[in-house]
């Protein structure tokens, strides 16, 4: 459906630009444009109308089930919530994992990593820019962006993605929906036979995201028209806290480490792990989304600004490439230093706030996925087969890693038979739903002016979240309370005769 336009004839009428559904994201939702008397933006929204209640419907199970119901939380990042939720079992379960599991978990973490950062820069973002926002809608899509490029590269980008998914079903059990994981280990060891075609595979995908880094740098960084909305601080830019997860040595880690949260400037002003999430992450709630709003408890919510006096925080890659020093793989740490290098040269000093700069950090993190998929499938002790620790009694537990997404939180409560009692869950767009609505705004602030409006110029408004590659069937669960709901009664000719709502 494309976006409907209201009718400029009737300005006085013509307030409301709605552009529903949104496209090319995992789940539902919609932006709603509100403009003055003078044909220019006085605010805009972006809303989650669908509600998936997963919080709550996991209350009264086995605790043991957690990481194989809420891997159905969607299809694109089940392997996020699989392994998130299987850390949170270990901790519930006191369950310390033998190091060939964790190794096994990483390694089918790196490929779900290459197989969700190609669908997203391939199929989801790349028609922007490899066709432009102006193109034709019917254009926008995996076909167009096949048919600028050539057969050939799609071929590529194909055979790459299904071979990460074949890597996930070889060790999860299910390419999308996996089962791999259990309480202090994984369920099945790997063969050598396996390891072997895994290391094919990856040395595949190491080549082939370098020439996915090649295809950004000719396509995007080599782009004037791009890069000039890329940097522009009037379109695709706010400044917030941002949040990710460090090594040891202080470099981006997907699976495990320490979170780590820096204002503006680059200060880092939070440092935890497990259950001190609650110390530093609340939630808060509008009436018109079913997706709650992420903020830096310390400071406190103030409602949708950016700046140091708000809590607004992100979690992206572009996140985990500030709060970090890099990557612990060769080609993946050149390429940060070429980023670090190229926006110190354009005078960015801290964080980088750009919002368009996350395509840039997340092809990095596929080049890194792919490097570290290889290294663990070189790795002598990956087929060990002693992958299962000890379980001790039920209790709580806590279980973080980097989504493709942004930092994800699982955290169950289990009686003492196994039975959930209390469930939270803070997914990786949850984090950022109120700098989404932030960026919306500010773009289509900067792009609407004295009632101009075109296709194209609302596609370049939706590039604003299609940057965060969010999964809001991932951030949808509850809201406390009466789920908020709206009525239109509308006329035979389509006027509205009536609105109900709860709330």
């Amino acid at each position: 459906m494309s976006p409907v336009i209201s009718d400029q004839t009737h300005k006085s009428e013509s307030k409301r630009i709605s552009i529903d559904p949104i496209t090319r994201l995992e789940g539902h939702g919609k932006i709603e444009i509100f403009l003055n008397d003078q044909g220019n933006v006085a605010n805009a929204y972006w809303q989650v109308p669908e509600l998936r209640g997963f919080e709550r419907f996991c209350i009264g199970r086995s605790v043991d089930e957690m990481n194989k119901i809420t891997s159905r939380l969607c299809g694109v990042c089940p392997g996020a919530h699989h392994l998130c939720s299987t850390k949170a079992l270990d901790a519930v379960y006191k369950a310390t994992p033998p190091e060939t599991a964790i190794k096994l978990r990483e390694l089918f973490y790196s490929a779900h990593y290459v197989h969700s950062h190609i669908a997203h820069f391939y199929a989801l973002a790349a028609a922007d820019f490899v066709l432009g926002p102006a193109s034709p809608a019917a254009n926008r899509n995996i076909l167009g962006v096949v048919g600028a490029v050539g057969l050939e590269v799609g071929a590529r980008v194909i055979k790459n993605r299904s071979n990460a998914q074949k890597i996930q079903e070889m060790l999860g059990g299910k390419a999308t929906h996996p089962v791999c994981g259990i309480p202090g280990g994984m369920s099945k060891p790997l063969s050598e036979d396996e390891r072997k075609k895994v290391e094919e595979y990856a040395k595949e995908m190491v080549e082939f995201s370098k020439f996915t880094m090649q295809v950004f740098t000719d396509v995007v960084l080599k782009n004037k028209d791009y890069m000039a909305i890329i940097t522009s601080p009037d379109i695709f830019y706010q400044e917030t806290y941002n949040l990710g997860t460090v090594d040891k040595n202080g470099k981006v880690a997907f699976y495990d480490g320490t979170q780590v949260m820096i204002d503006q400037d680059g200060k880092e002003v939070a440092r935890y792990t497990g259950i001190d999430y609650l110390k530093y992450i609340a939630e808060h709630t509008e009436p018109w989304s079913y997706e709650k709003f992420c903020y830096f408890k310390p400071v406190g919510w103030k409602g949708f600004v950016a700046g140091k006096d708000s809590g607004i925080y992100r979690a992206t890659p572009l996140s985990r490439f500030n709060v970090s020093k890099g990557f612990s793989t060769p080609l993946a740490q050149g390429y940060y230093d070429q980023m670090l290098g190229t926006v110190r040269d354009l005078g960015i000093k801290g964080p980088v706030h750009h919002t368009m700069a996350m395509h840039w950090a997340r092809v990095i993190e596929l080049v890194y996925a792919s490097e570290h998929l290889l290294e663990l499938a070189q790795d002598p002790e990956i087929t060990d087969t002693n992958i299962k620790g000890k379980r001790d009694t039920p209790g709580e537990g806590v279980g973080i890693l980097e989504a493709p997404r942004g930092t994800l939180v699982h955290h169950y409560v289990s009686d003492e038979n196994g039975i959930v009692t209390d469930v939270n869950l803070v997914v990786g767009t949850t984090n950022n739903n109120a700098p989404i609505n932030l960026d919306v705004k500010k773009a289509a602030s900067a792009l609407i002016k004295n009632w101009q409006v075109s296709q194209g110029l609302l596609n370049t408004i939706e590039m604003a979240y299609r940057a965060y590659d969010p999964c809001n069937s991932c951030a949808t669960h509850t809201l406390p309370g009466q789920s908020p709901l709206v009525v239109n009664i509308r006329k035979p000719d389509g006027s509205m005769f009536q609105q109900i709502k709860n709330y």
